[in-house]
């Protein structure tokens, strides 16, 4: 039995355990608050902050884990570097880990890799923001280095609205980081996350791509899957295998794109599943928590199979604790559909609590009408 050391316990994590434990594995769930939705299903948990460097040594020293399997970007990834030395295997890799617990870091890769970006830049202030801003050009996405699910994203369009971008993004940050980047808008025609799957054994594989569209940074809704033309998908495709080669290490990324009418620009890259592939619990044969799984321990993969569906969030209103969901008997009564809340056990504005998923010809708006009907009380 294999022993996995989670850093981290979201929703995604929950469904990663889940998957770990059909596949006889023993997982320890750590996160910085008790009763995380993947403590529930885990077969132990430690609650300690993942940039406690003294505390995430505690903990892997104590449970001498096979795998350590980061589910969140804000972890002292230093102590990543030294235990991976050590002979203790981080997934994908403690570099990959390191590299993409910011922003600035991951994306000078990818440039160094000649991927195509967005034009970028960085700032420690508000006044650094504003001179980055004029020299891009409005508008522009701004984002803290370290931060998760769009936390602290926001567009500025002109020298007003750079203050407000700065609180906003300071306010969304993880980590002891105060920097941001700032990233010309790009006026794409749609945006897709590419599931990459690099195997210990076999070559890289990738998942058929997923559309979503984002409010206030992060994910509303996602469909698999979405149309694009061979000439983009083989784009994103070979970037997303050079960009994932370089990270090195096994396991599941998820690599977002912009796509526009004349080409495919590479976006941010996630070294674990993906919030939009959330879809893939309803759209393929393996979700995206069982190729990870999959990935980590070796087993093969021999066929990924993909059916119309779609994903759609639902989320709280207000500050509260021992949430109730209302709505979720009519949203299950729907041919198709299928419910995951994740269990959190606190809620604030705009918090993803659960999410709705559908399958068949309509599935985006069978998905979207289904979580529309459920509320958080």
């Amino acid at each position: 039995m294999k022993k996995i050391l989670l850093l981290g316990s979201g929703e995604l994590g929950k469904e990663f355990v889940i998957s770990a434990k059909r596949l006889g594995c023993h997982v320890v769930a750590c996160d910085s608050y008790a009763g995380a939705p993947a403590m529930q299903v885990a077969d132990e948990h430690m609650v300690f902050s993942m940039l406690d460097e003294a505390a995430l040594r505690h903990a892997i020293a104590t449970h001498q884990p096979d795998f350590v399997v980061p589910e969140i970007e804000a972890i002292r990834t230093e102590v990543l570097l030294e235990v991976e030395l050590q002979g203790q295997t981080v997934i994908p890799s403690a570099r990959a880990a390191n590299l993409t617990m910011n922003r600035d870091r991951i994306r000078q890769v990818a440039t160094e890799l000649g991927v195509r970006t967005a034009r970028y830049a960085y700032a420690d202030s508000a006044a650094e923001l504003l001179a980055q801003a004029q020299a891009i050009g409005f508008p522009v996405v701004i984002k803290p280095v370290m931060s998760s699910s769009g936390k602290g994203q926001s567009v500025a369009h002109t020298a007003a609205d750079i203050d407000g971008s700065w609180d906003f993004a300071c306010a969304g940050m993880r980590g002891d980081r105060k920097k941001v980047i700032v990233e010309e808008f790009i006026h794409f025609e749609y945006e897709i996350t590419l599931l990459t799957v690099r195997q210990r054994q076999g070559p890289t594989l990738f998942c058929p791509p997923i559309g979503h569209v984002q409010e206030r940074g992060d994910y509303q809704y996602s469909w698999q899957p979405q149309a694009m033309s061979a000439e983009h998908l083989k784009a994103a495709q070979d970037m997303s295998e050079k960009v994932t080669a370089n990270l090195g290490g096994v396991g599941l990324f998820g690599v977002e794109f912009f796509v526009t009418r004349d080409e495919v620009i590479f976006s941010e890259l996630s070294p674990r599943p993906h919030d939009t592939g959330m879809v893939t619990l309803v759209s393929q044969n393996l979700s995206e928590f069982d190729l990870h799984a999959r990935a980590i321990l070796g087993l093969p993969i021999p066929l990924i199979e993909t059916r119309e569906g779609a994903s759609a969030v639902v989320l709280a209103s207000h500050n509260g604790v021992n949430p109730r969901f209302e709505g979720v008997e009519q949203a299950l009564s729907v041919p198709g559909v299928d419910v995951r809340i994740f269990g959190k056990p606190s809620t604030r504005p705009y918090r993803r609590m659960a999410v709705a998923l559908a399958s068949g010809s309509n599935a985006l708006a069978t998905a979207r009408a289904a979580a529309a009907k459920i509320k958080v009380i």
